[in-house]
């Protein structure tokens, strides 16, 4: 696969900071990592509906305040989102059920979180995890390099649960460059037995506080060797935080993707990413 194309779709008004993506039957469910909605937009008819994730559930949280959803992935009725880790209060993971879109569980991770940053010898503040996928069997989870050591990890873990009985295997990933700044990862997602991810480069040393923005990535790995495939710059200097499954053909595969302005306007990019032979 060699040819990338991005091209702009709309603007979904009412929603910020958009940092993930699932999308099913012409709607697009989306997190911020700001916000405490889960955000079911109806494409046909630009309509945005908001289902709470928590008790007096809130949008544009100040940064030391908000629980920083940066993660979301669906398996069958199921879905998770996943705080990022890069403070304590960032921890939380919910169980939503995918058709009311009912919180069914909030589960604190902290111990998970703390195991992963053991296993990867990673220090508290150079975690961050951006990405999540479930394939019911096995979790895998994103740590962004963003941080002084650029340490960008997927995590896979299996057992009977994420917070008191898993397992913990690691690969770590040396993404390439742009304009002397690493890329680390975002977002994910599992497609058969592939993962296509992306990555920015964020000119900043910190997990917290944001940088100039370089461009972004889109990669690829075998889930059966966890061996990269390929990378490939991706046109513009754009902050791509979500990517979902828009369609796939025998030549070509499309993506949806949105765009993390990091700043207070409801009002999010969505984008088609499409790569063919």
């Amino acid at each position: 696969m060699e040819k990338l194309q991005l091209s702009f779709l709309f603007k979904i008004i009412g929603l910020g900071s958009a940092s993930g993506l699932i999308y099913h039957n012409n709607t697009i469910l989306a997190i911020g990592d700001n916000s405490t909605y889960l955000y079911e937009y109806h494409i046909d008819s630009a309509k945005l509906d908001r289902h709470p994730l928590t008790d007096n559930a809130k949008e544009n949280i100040p940064k030391n305040q908000k629980l920083d959803f940066e993660a979301i992935t669906q398996y069958q009725d199921s879905i998770y989102i996943f705080g990022s880790g890069s403070t304590e209060n960032r921890t939380k993971m919910l169980h939503l059920d995918a058709k009311s879109k009912k919180v069914l569980a909030t589960n604190d991770v902290s111990d998970l979180y703390l195991a992963l940053q053991s296993f990867g010898e990673i220090r508290p503040e150079d975690f961050n995890l951006e990405g999540a996928i479930y394939n019911g069997e096995n979790w895998f989870l994103f740590n962004r390099g963003n941080g002084k050591s650029n340490k960008n990890f997927v995590f896979t873990i299996t057992g009977k649960n994420l917070t008191t009985d898993f397992r913990i295997l690691s690969n770590p990933y040396k993404l390439p460059k742009i304009k002397g700044v690493r890329t680390s990862f975002t977002d994910a997602i599992l497609v058969e037995d592939k993962i296509y991810f992306l990555a920015t480069a964020e000119n900043t040393e910190s997990t917290y506080d944001d940088g100039e923005i370089l461009g972004s990535i889109i990669g690829r790995i075998d889930i059966k060797t966890m061996q990269l495939d390929f990378t490939k710059k991706i046109e513009g200097n754009y902050k791509l935080e979500g990517i979902t499954l828009f369609r796939k053909t025998n030549d070509s595969i499309a993506f949806l993707v949105c765009e993390d302005k990091d700043n207070a306007i409801l009002e999010s990019s969505i984008y088609k990413l499409v790569i063919s032979d």
